[in-house]
């Protein structure tokens, strides 16, 4: 820094320049402690005029990618100031697998998101928070009561069977199961590793890409913070499902006599008094409509509540905290609640060991999963009466046996779905450093899973209907372990330096399992705790499997002038759910990497504060078959013995001695850039991935002695596509309004390539080559057949009135597949109409900050993706015995393309499917964020470091043409996989999706 004295009264002057001595325009010159400031110009040059006291005025200079500097005055009118780079975005430090690494040395892909996006959503799950924030991660919600779940693809989907959840790594420790038990809070970290050269270091388990969970540790300043964190907030229901009032029901009641001519409109009281019971013919007189969705709605509440302490030396830290999270839904007897406990100590032994553990408990309680009342509330007539006279609940609002009254199934006891789950998992480690740049880490991390599910469903309810009372409880309990050995190398010399890691480790797992299911309850408030007191058994079960994982790995991480950068990985896996002579695999990964930025022809680029360019290649695999698949399994048959009956076992599934592991070669190019003294920060990466071997179920002939699916490897699956991350700091004006961006869009491109060996279709599973795993076939409406219309509809065997599909197909002479009409409709005439997999998501935050104001919003988006709607063909029957949608139904009067005529015949429409698909692109508005921190004088005085208040809307806004036009609520849905195979995204009557409107406090002693 160079200062010069220019005699000036009350304003100071000067220059701010870069360390190559250009100035610099834009930078911020404010007098600390005020809102007093200006920028530079053009040149670099600056004026400020000064306060009264100016002997004691200290200029502060801040510009982004610098190092901001603090001048005190001390009588100087003039200070020319130089400002040197913050470099310390390119060495932070990313976690990667068994260890970490500066940012710039990365040849990986990587997407990192801190505490801060992770902590700023109240959701339920860990995984929620990845929504939306890093490129190339989907992920989508698969339920909408309390606790429910969500899928979360990375880079799409590759596997048919073999599961496409990415693992978790948490601590350093691979979890068995899902991360519902982790409180957001506790985490400092997830970092999202997606191409070949950051997932093969994790072999066989890395091809659907990892995700690294580093939860807080403690600090080494010695002093011990305090802080609580809370909210909470009211829950609504986002809307209601249209259906039709009680006056709309009885005219599509009567529309659906008249297509069949059993209405006589000249006579209408008599057609009434004989077309409807008399509680219908009193509630029409009355005016009734019973919503049932609105008697079962309500508004619910979440909260949320932590207490952590953080502290430490330079010999131990420790983190510690406490979560309470509660949320209760908007239907009756859905809620979810859990408590966890954590505890991270790391503790240096002399100068050269260490140990450390991180340990979580959790307990936690769903109620009301697999409890969905909504379909009895729709379907109910709006005409019925659902109470007695004296106030009590009807149990047959009409006459109608198969509708009980669905204020039934949640009144207190009658339906119960309690699920209770307790969780201990531990990562402990000791490291010691065997000789200068040379350590060895052995970890431990065992894991304890319990479940209890206990389900009861009472007498007067729709599925038991007066009769007996059923009951059931299910035990699920999980024991697994990973030991890990890793030697870690690093060496620096001349201009080279390098890192080499060598692991060994060994990762078992045991799941048990166990059920009983009885029927006669002998009182409804035992419920499913004594279930002996059942006279009928109805089943006994139980399951038992266990798998092992032996691996080696090593890698090395060579820097070259800090320019050049290359990895090689290799890991080999052994698992034990494969056969001898197939147990082993192994996944090599190369990548190289340029820092173009430290070229010396860079140097007097100044647009440029970042540029590197990443690439690699690799192998990685997939486990994912149950235990015991490549053996073979009976299964228990009865048969004739003489006069006497008996059991005999039968082949279940053969022996697949030759299945190996699903692999994965995929190559990444990636990008990664700052301009503009770091105001503008992104990455881009194109990949493709290709995997073959898929573990397939293959049909079998009867000669082969079963008539089960027989597991192979015969498939093949392409994956490609293009992510986009930009990060950037709008507006700075240091002490007074600051603004960001952070912006991603993410496209991928999903293929079957092969079938069974060979490039045909498997129209019976819905697989076509050349598109996704999972589409939409069927027939496509064009429309409802008309009066003008009868010669033709009849040529197809369809009515005016009736649904109209396109005939698209037909057969030669010889029996083979042309395009074009034929005059028949058949399966010939079926086509893909879309996927669920959309053309692209994208997310986008924008933060500002004011003083001690902060204000931020979060947008996602999905865009050109299918949805199927099912509630759009189940409750949306023609002949007027159940509640409909309020569509725009066809009559003689009402000649409309919408919807078909009612007819008291037909139950449902013939290609009723096709009403039923739908533009799945939304924009949801995920999150509003108002926040004001106190000021420090007055968080001085009541003896605190800081307070934050904050009021924040999840969910308040959706944006679809779903919603707007189509009568649903929220088009995001993913159905689970089921036994391992991916489905389409299917939407039927379910709770609800919710906003949440909450107030929440931050405080830290």
């Amino acid at each position: 820094m160079e200062s010069t004295l220019i005699v000036q009264t009350n304003s100071v002057t000067g220059i701010v320049s870069d360390e190559g001595g250009m100035g610099m325009p834009g930078v911020n010159v404010i007098v600390k402690g005020t809102s007093n400031g200006t920028t530079t110009d053009a040149n670099g040059a600056y004026s400020l005029a000064l306060p009264s006291d100016e002997a004691s005025t200290v200029l502060v200079f801040t510009f982004i990618g610098y190092l901001s500097q603090e001048q005190p005055l001390n009588g100087r009118t003039a200070v020319n100031v130089t400002l040197a780079a913050d470099v310390q975005q390119l060495t932070e430090v990313v976690v990667v697998g068994y260890g970490t690494q500066r940012k710039k040395d990365i040849t990986g892909s990587v997407s990192s998101i801190s505490t801060k996006e992770v902590t700023e959503l109240p959701v339920t799950n860990a995984q929620q928070a990845l929504q939306g924030r890093i490129p190339g991660v989907d992920v989508v919600s698969t339920g909408t009561q309390p606790g429910a779940g969500v899928s979360v693809r990375i880079r799409g989907r590759r596997s048919f069977n073999a599961g496409n959840d990415p693992l978790y790594v948490l601590d350093g420790i691979p979890l068995a199961g899902g991360i519902s038990d982790i409180n957001t809070q506790d985490i400092q970290s997830m970092d999202v590793l997606k191409d070949a050269s950051a997932t093969a270091i994790y072999g066989s388990r890395g091809a659907n890409g990892v995700v690294l969970i580093t939860t807080k540790r403690g600090t080494t300043d010695g002093k011990t913070k305090v802080s609580y964190d809370g909210y909470y907030g009211v829950t609504s229901s986002l809307g209601k499902i249209d259906m039709m009032n009680g006056a709309q029901f009885a005219e599509y009641k009567r529309e659906s006599r008249r297509a069949t001519g059993t209405y006589n409109d000249a006579d209408p009281v008599a057609a009434d008094a004989k077309l409807f019971e008399p509680v219908e013919l009193e509630g029409i007189a009355s005016g009734r409509t019973t919503d049932y969705q609105d008697l079962m709605l309500r508004n619910g509440h979440q909260q949320n509540h932590q207490i952590g302490i953080l502290g430490g030396n330079e010999k131990t830290t420790f983190a510690i905290s406490a979560n309470y999270f509660n949320d209760v839904g908007i239907v009756p007897n859905q809620n979810f609640s859990r408590y966890t406990f954590r505890i991270n100590i790391d503790h240096k032994i002399g100068k050269n060991v260490k140990i450390g553990t991180s340990t979580l408990a959790s307990f936690n309680i769903t109620n009301g999963d697999g409890f969905n009342p909504m379909p009895e509330a729709l379907l109910n007539n709006p005409l019925g009466n659902p109470y007695n006279a004296d106030g009590s609940l009807n149990f047959l609002p009409t006459t109608d046996g198969l509708r009980s009254n669905p204020l039934n199934e949640i009144v207190p006891g009658a339906i119960v779905r309690e699920d209770k789950r307790a969780r201990i998992f531990s990562s402990v480690y000791a490291e010691a450093k065997l000789a200068e740049g040379l350590t060895y880490r052995v970890n431990f991390g065992p894991d304890y899973q319990t479940r209890r599910r206990g389900e009861f469903t009472g007498s007067l309810t729709n599925a038991r209907r007066k009769g007996d009372p059923t009951a059931r409880t299910d035990n699920y309990n999980t024991l697994a372990y990973t030991l890990e050995n890793v030697v870690n190398y690093t060496k620096s010399f001349g201009q080279n330096s390098f890192n080499i890691t060598g692991l060994y480790s060994i990762q078992r797992q045991t799941d048990e399992y166990y059920n009983t299911m009885v029927r006669g309850v002998p009182a409804e408030y035992m419920q499913f705790s004594n279930l002996g007191a059942a006279p009928i058994i109805e089943g006994v079960g139980s399951s038992y499997n266990q798998w092992t994982i032996q691996s080696y790995m090593g890698r090395i991480n060579y820097t070259l002038k800090d320019k050049y950068l290359f990895t090689i990985t290799g890991r080999a896996d052994g698992s034990s759910r494969f056969a001898d002579g197939r147990k082993y695999g192994f996944f090599p990964s190369a990548a190289v990497g340029w820092n173009v930025i430290e070229e010396d022809f860079m140097k007097n680029v100044r647009v440029f504060s970042n540029l590197k360019l990443r690439a690699s290649y690799g192998k990685t695999g997939n486990t994912g078959i149950d235990p015991y698949k490549t053996l073979g399994e009976l299964e228990r048959t009865k048969y004739a013995f003489g006069s006497s009956s008996a059991y005999g076992y039968h082949p279940l599934s053969l022996v697949s001695p030759n299945l190996k592991w699903e692999t994965t070669v995929s190559g990444n190019v990636g990008l990664d850039f700052g301009v503009f003294n770091g105001r503008v920060q992104g990455s881009v990466d194109v990949y493709i991935q290709n995997t073959s071997d898929l573990l397939m179920e293959q049909q079998l002939p009867p000669t082969s002695g079963t008539s089960n699916l027989y597991l192979n490897n015969v498939g093949k699956t392409r994956n490609k596509g293009i992510e986009i991350a930009i990060n950037s700091v709008n507006i700075d004006h240091s002490s007074s309004f600051k603004w960001t961006t952070e912006l991603n869009f993410y496209a991928n491109r999903e293929a079957i390539v092969n079938l069974y060996g060979a490039t045909k279709d498997d129209i019976g599973n819905g697989w076509f080559i050349g598109k996704p795993m999972t589409v939409f076939y069927d027939y496509e409406k064009v429309g409802i057949w008309q009066t003008a219309e009868l010669d033709q509809a009849t040529q197809y065997q369809r009515k005016p009135g009736e649904i109209k599909v396109a005939d698209l197909a037909g057969r030669d002479a010889d029996g083979n597949l042309v395009s074009g009409a034929d005059g028949k409709i058949n399966a010939d005439d079926r086509k893909i109409l879309g996927s669920d997999v959309p053309d692209w998501t994208g997310g986008m935050t924008n933060r500002f900050y004011y003083k001690g104001f902060d204000f931020s919003f979060f947008l996602y988006t999905r865009q050109g993706g299918m949805i199927r709607s099912l509630f759009h063909s189940n409750y949306n029957n023609l002949f007027g015995r159940y509640n409909n949608l309020d569509v725009d139904y066809w009559t003689p009067n009402n000649p409309t393309n919408a919807y078909p005529r009612p007819n008291q015949n037909q139950e449902f429409p013939v290609y009723g499917s096709s009403l039923t698909y739908f533009d799945g692109s939304f924009v949801k508005v995920r999150n509003i964020t108002f926040g004001y921190t106190l000021p420090k004088g007055i968080v001085d005085r009541l003896k605190l470091e800081s307070v934050r208040i904050y009021a924040s809307a999840q969910n308040p806004f959706i944006f679809a043409s779903y919603r707007s036009k189509y009568k649903g609520i929220d088009p995001e849905f993913a159905r689970t996989p089921s036994a391992g195979r991916e489905r389409t995204a299917e939407l039927d009557a379910a709770t609800p999706s919710s906003k949440l409107i909450l107030v929440g406090l931050n405080i830290k002693l």
